[in-house]
């Protein structure tokens, strides 16, 4: 059981179980120090009988069932989608058999559970359907729809709890006239959208929930006059402060006008300037604006955008250590505001990176993110869609950035630097690459910062490579670097 573990902490917590599941099961077959690790070992495992205990409305009743049944429904169907996809490396008897195992169960088994068993089911069956009627799948596909279809029980329940608007909503009349009451009896419909929007600025817990978000670049709005004065007060004061205490209690003030006023804080931001200060008083205040409470992705994000990217998008020689290090401290309370605030606007900088914004991206993505972040981040920069990368940044300094990515040394050199971090790039992220590689083989053929990244792409990732050989090979014949032969090497063994 300790030898499967590790595969087992992936089908939990991986946002890309198969991928990962794959390699860890290929790398762990290469090995060959772990006899305990085999395909039949591992079906065993799952198929283990144990005793459950199933709670019923009248009482407690012990059940037989299969190990793998004991586990949560998402790793359930996770594991089945593995086994789906890694099917030619199991007996498709045993495989068979454990997927009608779990069809077996009927109603007491998860819809999502069902879906994969019985994908599993038709990808590993022979010819013969002597099983169907056992399995009674006449009606299959319109139970399937009614079960996808179906109001959760959590919805049912919160609807009899008490009176809802709608029978399938469980917000109440008056939970909705308190959104509302913004809105005038004599206003038309067309302010139908500010309703959504403020709606879900009600609701910053969603920001935990939602796995992918966009982020629209703001505009300035506009402030009263006395507003106005006091942001650029704060911003001479910024300029000609000389102790950590007194830009301390600037950053308090900037606190209050940009969060406690109700006014556009990106607005005033411009206003202060804050990117102006020197470093040593720009890392006292992104230590101060933010005291680690907040939960508004929104607003970390315009710290960081209006304080450190300006610095960093205009970097030509090493950027200090007390800027780096306030920098790497924030970014490790605040992930998701290092990646949109940060770390998109800084790889999409026009004219691309360069080697000392690689050096301070590098370490952001080394010690910040966690690596299923950071494969997460490549897949966005990769992807062809503008929207996806979607950004924050002040309008003063959108000029800066592009909206195509511009491949240079430098990023060949970061991605190089976060593989060799382990970090595991998705297939479609491969499928980019390598596409930017046939195109740009020509352009680099003499950089050995580019042959040294094809060599740590070959060597990490080289199962997923099989299919790319002749095309990669190709590229790699183009170039004439110390590490050429190396890569041509490696390639001829996939």
């Amino acid at each position: 059981m300790e030898a499967w573990v590790p595969l087992f902490d992936i089908f939990m917590n991986s946002p890309s179980p198969d991928f990962e599941a794959s390699l860890w099961l290929r790398q762990s077959f290469n090995a060959s120090s772990t006899p305990t690790i085999t395909t039949g070992s591992f079906l065993s495992l799952l198929t283990k009988p144990c005793d459950a205990v199933v709670a019923d409305s009248s009482s407690p009743r012990t059940k037989r069932v299969m190990w793998v049944q004991t586990l949560p429904s998402l790793v359930q169907s996770r594991i089945l989608s593995f086994l789906a996809l890694e099917k030619q490396r199991f007996c498709s008897r045993d495989l068979s058999r454990l997927a009608r195992n779990v069809l077996s169960g009927d109603g007491e088994v998860e819809f999502w559970v069902k879906r994969a068993a019985r994908n599993l089911l038709d990808q590993v069956s022979e010819s013969s359907f002597e099983w169907i009627s056992s399995l009674s799948l006449d009606s299959g596909g319109e139970r399937v729809t009614e079960e996808f279809q179906a109001v959760p029980d959590w919805l049912k329940d919160a609807a009899g709890d008490s009176h809802l608007l709608l029978p399938w909503l469980p917000v109440s009349p008056d939970e909705l006239s308190s959104r509302t009451n913004f809105v005038g009896c004599g206003e038309s419909g067309d302010h139908s959208d500010e309703l959504v929007a403020d709606a879900g600025d009600g609701e910053e817990r969603m920001d935990e929930m939602v796995e992918e978000i966009e982020i629209v670049q703001s505009k300035y709005a506009p402030l009263d006059a006395e507003v106005q004065n006091m942001a650029a007060t704060l911003k001479s004061q910024i300029l000609t402060c000389e102790s950590s205490s007194k830009t301390g209690d600037l950053a308090a003030q900037i606190r209050e006008l940009c969060l406690q006023r109700g006014v556009d804080s990106f607005a005033i931001l411009g206003l202060i300037e804050p990117w102006e200060a020197d470093d040593e008083a720009a890392s006292v205040l992104i230590s101060h604006l933010s005291d680690g409470s907040e939960e508004e992705l929104g607003w970390l994000s315009q710290v960081l955008c209006s304080i450190i990217l300006p610095k960093l998008l205009v970097l030509e020689e090493p950027a200090s250590r007390v800027l780096v290090t306030a920098t790497i401290d924030y970014c490790k309370l605040h992930q998701r505001a290092a990646v949109y605030g940060l770390l998109f606007p800084l790889v999409l900088r026009r004219g691309g990176i360069n080697n000392p914004i690689c050096d301070v991206v590098a370490r952001i993505i080394r010690e910040c993110l966690h690596p299923a972040h950071v494969s997460s981040f490549f897949q966005k920069l990769l992807c062809e869609e503008e929207h996806v990368r979607s950004f924050i940044c002040l309008p003063c300094f959108q000029y800066l950035i592009s909206n195509e990515l511009v491949w240079t040394e430098s990023l060949f050199n970061l991605l190089q630097n976060s593989l060799n971090y382990d970090v595991h790039l998705t297939l479609d992220s491969i499928h980019h690459l390598i596409h930017q590689v046939q195109e740009l083989a020509g352009a680099f053929s003499e950089s050995l910062k580019f042959g040294n990244f094809l060599l740590c792409l070959v060597t990490k990732c080289s199962p997923f490579l099989k299919s790319y050989k002749i095309s990669l090979s190709e590229a790699v014949e183009q170039t004439n670097t110390l590490v050429t032969k190396s890569i041509l090497s490696k390639l001829s063994v996939l």
